[in-house]
């Protein structure tokens, strides 16, 4: 029995053009660079294969050049395509509300985001994370608002999860803060404290923790889809 189809979910190409477009209205030279990228890379492998003498050589060197020639060629255009797919997309997120909660959604490997754990009425956040490192606060706001906030929710999950490690980071462009383009990577720098039976528990303490504070008013990026992170080691 053939799979149904969903109508509404585009297909792998209608996601690439539409990846591309969001990269072109970003930066118009991004699609340039993506192709430059790719024909630099095909050339320079074709460049070794002369000089090498593969290329020119027996016929099968000659395809297994080529073949590799647009293979490495193709690999780095889709690097280079999703690491400007990355920033474009850093870019429509960056100063809209909830812009950290739809970065923390997209780490890979096992975390737990809970978004707006706290909101106060400018709309300040307070996001918390479970992973190995343990319990991670993330605040989007200026520091001199969200700081008390930060202070506030660390006392309160500290009653649930006793003895262990809460780190509290601000998400933002103001000193001492974390832009949102370096959330993930400065995340997954942080040290590895629990174990996967430890971290499982702690998620089950949090369960029990009641929210304080409804989501605000003013648009949150709900599904926004960010490039996945680094996998955890």
């Amino acid at each position: 029995m053939a799979k149904s189809v969903d109508p509404e979910k585009p297909g792998r190409i209608k996601q690439l053009r539409m990846i591309a477009q969001i990269i072109q209205q970003a930066n118009p030279k991004g699609m340039p660079i993506v192709f430059l990228s790719a024909v630099g890379a095909l050339a320079v492998v074709i460049v070794i294969g002369l000089v090498t003498g593969y290329l020119g050589g027996s016929i099968i060197e000659t395809v297994m050049t080529i073949l590799l020639a647009i293979m490495v060629g193709v690999t780095v255009g889709l690097v280079v395509f999703g690491q400007l797919a990355q920033k474009a997309q850093y870019n429509m997120l960056d100063g809209q509300t909830g812009a950290a909660a739809a970065v923390l959604q997209g780490m890979r490997g096992n975390w737990s985001v809970t978004p707006a754990i706290a909101v106060n009425r400018d709309q300040d956040l307070v996001h918390m994370v479970v992973g190995l490192p343990g319990v991670i606060l993330v605040s989007e706001g200026p520091g001199s608002r969200v700081q008390k906030m930060l202070v506030a929710e660390k006392k309160r999950v500290a009653r649930v999860v006793l003895g262990i490690e809460i780190y509290d980071i601000q998400c933002g462009d103001g000193e001492g803060q974390v832009p949102l383009a370096k959330l993930q990577r400065h995340i997954m720098k942080l040290p590895r404290n629990l174990k996967k039976d430890a971290l499982n528990e702690i998620k089950d303490r949090l369960r029990s923790l009641p929210k304080n504070m409804p989501l605000p008013k003013g648009p949150m990026p709900k599904g926004a889809r960010m490039p996945r992170g680094p996998k955890m080691r």
